[in-house]
């Protein structure tokens, strides 16, 4: 028999004051150029605590071999994965079993217009079996409201870049 994943001690009743950023979870993860000196085309990624530990390649798309996985694909599992944490929550509270959701993320990789760089477009697309939509639409929006990738996407995340001596 298969024991169950205990849930996260993670909730919405919790209440948090204060005026800055407080952490719960902080995870550093180093990526290395590899062979050709460049991290997405044949670098390797390793977090602090070793429980990530991938090689990373350029999509065939971009011209790479494709043989590896790429940012893109990193970028997406991490928000469905955490989008579908955060429906999940907010269905628990309602009370909804969660157990058939899934959550798709598609991430496209192109050229900005306004200055030619990239940018990343992000669709999510949740599957969720005999819900009414009327019902699924609010708890759609306050996940949203939750999930940090989400707000990553529509708010923007602070970022500092900082060259180490």
């Amino acid at each position: 028999m298969t024991e169950r994943t205990p849930l996260p001690d993670l909730s919405t009743d919790k209440d948090f004051e204060g005026e800055s950023f407080a952490p719960i979870y902080t995870t550093t993860v180093t990526v290395n150029g590899g062979t050709a000196s460049h991290g997405r085309a044949s670098g390797r990624a390793r977090s602090a605590d070793g429980a990530l530990d991938i090689d990373l390649r350029m999509p065939a798309e971009l011209g790479g071999d494709g043989q590896g996985t790429n940012p893109e694909q990193l970028f997406a599992a991490g928000f469905a994965a955490c989008y579908h944490g955060a429906l999940s929550l907010v269905a628990r509270q309602v009370p909804l079993d969660p157990a058939a959701i899934s959550v798709e993320a598609t991430v496209a990789f192109g050229r900005d217009p306004e200055d030619g760089g990239y940018l990343l477009h992000i669709d999510l697309v949740v599957k969720w079996p005999d819900i009414d939509p009327e019902i699924a639409a609010p708890l759609l929006e306050k996940a949203d409201s939750l999930c940090p990738y989400a707000k990553m996407a529509w708010q923007g995340t602070p970022t500092t870049i900082t060259l180490a001596s």
